[in-house]
């Protein structure tokens, strides 16, 4: 059965490594839908995150810096309709949090996508899940990021209610890339999806996963 929409979310930890190995993983992973984290948040950041998305093959449909660094990218291929950046609760010394969110159509599949980074304190990220999902309201929508926490968590557990956690059946450890022992990062869709995990070791070497950035990127396949 072919593929009619690929997505993939992925921590790239702000293009810090290696550029090459990462333009790699996206050229060959060739996703409809990138749910990025750790974009560049300051010197040119926005036009350092357009050339990413230039180089594979994608466009920038919202987020990047007014995002607090997570942003969608997507193929031509893929309508975009109110895309946004929307900015949490701050939390007083810690980074500035938020979400990218944009109504995405691609052949039989509408929904809204968000691409989330929660943070390292875990009353922050229960109160920042809560707020993502009560803006993201009860329609169709995928929610895909780094989590900061396991799928016991009870942030993660917020998001994923009413959701297919992709990465449940396999439980491979996302972080980190060089000696993955936790997974931390997944892809949520809505219950009813047929969808098909891809591991990246089936895309690229080991290798240039380690050079590219500190995680592994999670990749699924939504069929018909």
């Amino acid at each position: 059965m072919l593929s009619q929409l690929r997505l993939m979310t992925w921590n790239v930890r702000s293009l810090r490594d290696d550029r090459e190995a990462i333009m790699r993983v996206l050229r060959e992973s060739a996703p409809d839908v990138l749910f990025v984290q750790e974009a560049p948040r300051f010197v040119r950041a926005q036009a350092k995150l357009a050339a990413l998305a230039r180089e594979a093959g994608l466009v920038v449909a919202s987020g990047g810096r007014p995002a607090a660094g997570v942003a969608l990218l997507t193929t031509l291929r893929v309508d975009v309709e109110d895309p946004a950046s929307t900015l949490l609760t701050k939390t007083a010394r810690l980074h500035q949090r938020g979400f990218a969110s944009a109504r995405l159509t691609h052949g039989d599949h509408s929904f809204v996508a968000a691409s989330v980074h929660l943070g390292l304190d875990a009353y922050e990220r229960r109160q920042h899940a809560r707020e993502i999902a009560q803006l993201l309201g009860q329609g169709q929508s995928v929610i895909a990021g780094d989590f900061n926490e396991t799928s016991g968590g009870l942030a993660w557990q917020t998001l994923a209610d009413g959701r297919r956690d992709v990465g449940a059946g396999a439980d491979l450890p996302t972080f980190s890339a060089k000696s993955p022992r936790r997974r931390i990062d997944t892809i949520l869709v809505p219950a009813a999806w047929t969808v098909q995990p891809i591991s990246p070791l089936e895309i690229v070497d080991e290798s240039v996963l380690i050079e590219a950035t500190d995680h592994l990127p999670v990749i699924v396949d939504v069929l018909g």
